[in-house]
């Protein structure tokens, strides 16, 4: 903010012309008339006279003339930038829009006239106007499903890939097998990208950022330990890299060592290494685990219902610098849920990747979303309140094996808490909407399908000739956070 005295501290008479775009941008030009101008350089070099210094003059007594020949470039620049924070503040306080991001300004281009009124503009991506829907009295169907112990049993088999790698054999792989595999990528005989020594476990399928190896139990089943087995896959229409879109990718399977788990037989070493005395109490695990899941599934069937009526009439264009900006942080968020509701890495990766590969639909849809459970929530006075905070940390330490220090820290520096706090201000919505709906319960086993029966990586198949290598996702941290100025969606 300005340096400088309390006459500056007063409102600035400004003239706002603020032009429509589209609906989530606004072209705002700014014009301070010469007297707001005359005002600030007044008391900046009446913050100068004091303190300058000038050959054959002593401290604070050169004549005012010549302090403003000497200083007038130096005091302008000064001016130049408290007029244009002073008014930015002013201008995005007024009410006129909801800024979700930074101006977009080029700052190096204003510059204040010697004479006449000082003007400069911007354009920033603003939160769509629009009126609260109805969101009372909806009528919404709740999954219900109680859980076999055959369900128990197949989640048990997954459980066990994901804390313990079982012991090798020297037999053919099996749906559910652990295998270290090297995998190479090529395009019309040219390599394109490897994994070297990479641990998957043997699913239906093997997913990555920007492609799905749809065939993927069926070329590793029955492989060796020294086998190398071949196949294609295609790279998404989405991806990044426009030169692979579509186009069909030969992949070599080289399998290094095959591992298994025997759920019937249990070691105790493996229980013990898993903090568990008996079968009976890991089967218990699962099962909890297991209604963590039903319990996600729950509510993103509830929060499907609501936003799809909510938002049937919110289809405003969203700026493709906003969408880009955003897709991480729904990356971050759709993960942090993910975490807390007790899916594995695998799930989690999976999940993720399906929403890469589809990011900017996702991503749009989310920001409707948002925008609609934002507004509802102002309404309510919903605000994220510290014990709030401190138990989505906890679940999400409690789900991914990590302290609930390391996972506070890893929010914080990653930028994390305002996805966090956005995430419980809209759960909090859906809880309101839904306490006031016609709820029914309807049985729905579907979400044990709809757990992601993939193997997944987080590699990009067809990687941008500059892109740096993806560190594997691991529950520690996520900093692929883009830098600069971030939408802060607020509620």
């Amino acid at each position: 903010m300005s340096t400088a005295t309390e006459p500056v501290a007063a409102k600035l008479e400004l003239d706002v012309q603020v032009d429509k775009p589209s609906t989530c941008e606004r072209h705002v030009v700014v014009t301070v008339p010469r007297k707001e101008v005359d005002r600030y350089m007044k008391v900046a070099f009446d913050e100068l006279g004091p303190k300058a210094e000038l050959p054959g003059f002593r401290v604070g007594k050169a004549p005012r003339k010549l302090l403003e020949s000497k200083f007038r470039e130096q005091i302008t620049d000064q001016v130049k930038s408290s007029l244009v924070m002073d008014s930015l503040q002013q201008v995005t306080e007024s009410g006129q829009f909801s800024a979700i991001s930074e101006p977009d300004m080029d700052y190096g281009a204003v510059e204040i006239p010697k004479t006449g009124d000082f003007k400069y503009e911007f354009k920033i991506e603003v939160r769509p106007e629009f009126d609260t829907p109805d969101w009372k009295g909806l009528s919404l169907s709740r999954p219900v499903h109680a859980l076999s112990d055959k369900e128990v049993d197949t989640q048990l088999a997954k459980t066990l890939v994901r804390f313990s790698e079982g012991i090798a054999i020297d037999a053919p792989a099996e749906l559910g097998d652990n295998l270290t595999v090297d995998i190479t990528f090529a395009f019309e005989g040219k390599e394109i990208g490897t994994i070297e020594e990479e641990k998957v476990a043997v699913r239906k399928r093997l997913s990555f950022a920007d492609a799905v190896l749809e065939n993927f139990g069926e070329v590793v089943i029955g492989a060796k330990e020294g086998d190398t087995v071949t196949t294609t896959l295609k790279v998404a229409e989405t991806s990044e890299n426009e030169e692979y879109r579509g186009k069909t990718v030969d992949v070599a399977i080289s399998i290094i060592e095959v591992r298994r788990q025997v759920v019937d037989e249990l070691r105790e070493s493996v229980l013990d290494q898993l903090g568990f005395s008996d079968p009976s109490e890991l089967r218990v695990f699962v099962r909890e685990e297991l209604e963590k899941q039903l319990g996600y599934f729950q509510q993103q069937e509830i929060r499907k219902q609501v936003t799809a009526v909510l938002t049937k009439d919110a289809q405003w264009d969203m700026p493709k610098t906003l969408v880009d900006r955003q897709t991480n942080r729904e990356l971050q968020r759709r993960a942090m849920e993910l975490q807390r509701s007790g899916f594995g890495n695998d799930e989690i990766r999976s999940y993720l990747n399906a929403g890469r590969r589809n990011a900017q639909e996702m991503t749009v849809a989310a920001l409707r979303e948002h925008f609609v459970l934002e507004k509802i929530a102002e309404d309510l006075s919903i605000e994220p309140v510290a014990d709030e905070y401190e138990s989505e940390i906890e679940l999400i330490a409690a789900n991914s094996n990590s302290s609930v220090r390391s996972v506070r820290a890893r929010l914080e520096r990653t930028g994390q808490m305002d996805t966090l706090r956005n995430q419980i201000i809209e759960r909090r919505v859906i809880e309101a909407i839904v306490a006031e709906a016609k709820v029914t319960d309807v049985e729905d086993a579907s979400f044990l399908s709809g757990i992601p029966d993939d193997a997944a990586l987080e590699y990009t198949v067809a990687p941008m000739a500059a892109d740096i290598p993806e560190a594997k996702y691991d529950n520690k941290a996520s900093d692929g956070q883009p830098e600069g100025a971030t939408v802060k969606l607020q509620a």
